[in-house]
This record gives C-alpha cells, structure tokens and sequence, in this order.
C-alpha cells in the first residue's frame, strides 16, 4: 500500500502478505480509503474481492475476518508512527524485520524476503532517501547482518535487526 503525502513524495506504508486483506475502507465506516493510498503489486498476484456490502455478513459468518481488517489498521499506524518518531537506522531494520516476520522463507544463508524488494522500496517504506538505505545496507552486509543483491535481500543475523529496531536503538 502506497500512499502519497503532502509535498507529492510517496511512502511505501505496508507490505501486503499472501492472504492479508487490503481495501479495509468498509472497517472503518466509509465508501472509500481515508487516504491517497494505492495498492501495488511488488510480484505477479491475484486478488480476490467481493462487493462492500457483504462485509457485515462476512464479519458475522467469519471470525477472524474483523480482527484480520483491525489489524491491517494497526499496521499501517504502527509505520506511519515510526515514520514520525524513529531515527532512521530503526526504522529501516524494523521493515526488514516486517517483510521477515510476514513473508520470510529459511535458507542455509539465512532468513529471505520472499518477494523482490528494492533499496528504493525500502526508502518509500522508511521515508528516507535511497542514498542512505543502500549506505545501511552496505554496512550490515559488511557486519555480516544481511546479504544484499539486486532486488534480493537475505537477513543472515535477524537478532541484530531486533537489536537495532528495538526500545533504546
């Protein structure tokens, strides 16, 4: 999900994992997002939909489809409140760590981000310049944290990346 802020930038505000929900607007009680937001394909996809109107039988039939809308909200104001209040070093281990936790496949080199992913996507997640995640990157990739290629990322030390995104980081 996409969502352009005052001053056209645009800020990469959630990773979408297999089966998430997306296009939550009926969660909150409107017709339409409350936000420019746009959702993005980063892989070849499907996505499922259903008129709006089915979403109150849904929520009724279905038990986890609320809690499932609920916490996509929570995402997105977990990011955007990182975005307000992080140094950038945290911010950019905390996406790492988001795409991990929601997408991350094992490998003998570590833990990979199951889809392609960017320096330039990881600065529209982090609101920071491409210039400096590709400078954060570098350095863990020396301090031997995450193995970076051309839209391939491999976090070979994870407990660092919780380290650097934590309380006191």
């Amino acid at each position: 999900m996409i969502r352009t802020i005052p001053g056209g930038d645009q800020i990469i505000v959630l990773h979408i994992s297999p089966g998430q929900l997306f296009g939550i607007a009926p969660a909150l009680q409107r017709d339409t997002y409350p936000a420019t937001s746009v959702a993005v394909a980063a892989a070849e996809s499907i996505a499922l939909s259903w008129p709006a109107r089915l979403r109150s039988d849904f929520t009724t039939r279905y038990d986890g489809f609320a809690t499932e809308s609920y916490g996509t909200l929570g995402q997105i104001q977990e990011t955007l409140t990182e975005l307000a209040t992080q140094a950038v070093e945290k911010r950019v281990a905390a996406a790492l760590l988001r795409m991990v936790n929601q997408s991350g496949r094992k490998t003998d080199a570590g833990i990979e981000i199951a889809f392609p992913v960017t320096r330039q996507n990881i600065s529209d997640m982090t609101g920071t310049t491409l210039h400096t995640v590709s400078r954060l990157l570098s350095a863990w990739q020396k301090d031997g944290i995450v193995e970076s290629t051309r839209k391939h990322i491999v976090v070979t030390d994870p407990h660092v990346l919780v380290v650097l995104s934590g309380p006191g980081a």
